[in-house]
């Protein structure tokens, strides 16, 4: 079904064409069979907000197309982006778990799908579906370790030219395997990338310029190439 901005609804988790490749929707056909009766389908735009840190947990949100940005705000305004969820994750899943409040704000950056699952009957279906807890267990256990990442990326570099380097190597991680050259597709603003980096955005425009005249990358657009992987390696090994 084609709803509003653009996007292809996915009206059941019965019916979802990449639930085979994700880790909580490949569940027992009994599994998936109650989950889809318990799921809300909606779409947001981008801008929308899921929830906010702080808020008290009202449940989950399983992603199913398009990209949230998860971050957390100091007192004074500054922002810290954690990650970019993907298609396939559980959004609350911690706070909807454990029935603290939301430890951080999710905010769409593209047009998205987000079911929406209560947090009583979520925690109902978990009791019910062995298999389900396990994965949601899974999911916490990679949710952690991506949190111990960002905080190895922010705490042991020694520099915000070491942070950003780090930040592209990691961007590229999976894609132009054993090339010099990686081209990326950049979707996030300087402020983003600076949030995520624990720096400011006049910071990470200023190191795009000095990476580029080193010439370590190159951008046209929203293209990005990293011309010299072994360079920016070196940013952060030094």
């Amino acid at each position: 079904m084609r709803a509003p901005y653009g996007l292809e609804i996915i009206e059941s988790c019965l019916s979802c064409p990449q639930r085979e490749d994700r880790l909580f929707c490949n569940l027992p056909p009994s599994a998936v069979q109650g989950l889809a009766s318990i799921t809300s389908a909606a779409s947001y735009p981008k801008g929308a907000t899921l929830f906010v840190e702080g808020q008290s947990p009202r449940g989950v949100f399983i992603l199913c197309n398009g990209r949230v940005k998860l971050s957390t705000s100091s007192a004074d305004g500054r922002t810290l982006i954690l990650r970019i969820s993907e298609p396939g994750e559980v959004l609350g899943l911690p706070a909807t778990v454990t029935g603290k409040p939301y430890e951080l704000t999710a905010e769409v950056i593209e047009p998205t799908q987000a079911n929406f699952i209560s947090r009583q009957d979520f925690l109902l279906f978990l009791r019910e579906h062995g298999e389900a807890a396990l994965r949601v267990a899974q999911q916490l256990g990679e949710t952690y370790h991506s949190a111990i990442a960002e905080m190895r990326t922010i705490g042991l570099s020694h520099s915000a030219g070491e942070k950003l380097a780090r930040f592209l190597l990691e961007l590229s991680a999976n894609q132009g395997e054993g090339k010099s050259e990686v081209k990326l597709t950049l979707t996030f603003t300087h402020e983003e990338i600076a949030q995520m980096i624990g720096a400011s955005r006049e910071t990470v425009t200023r190191l795009f310029a000095d990476f580029k005249k080193r010439q370590l990358l190159q951008v046209k657009g929203s293209t990005l190439i990293i011309k010299d992987k072994a360079g920016l390696e070196s940013v952060v090994g030094s």
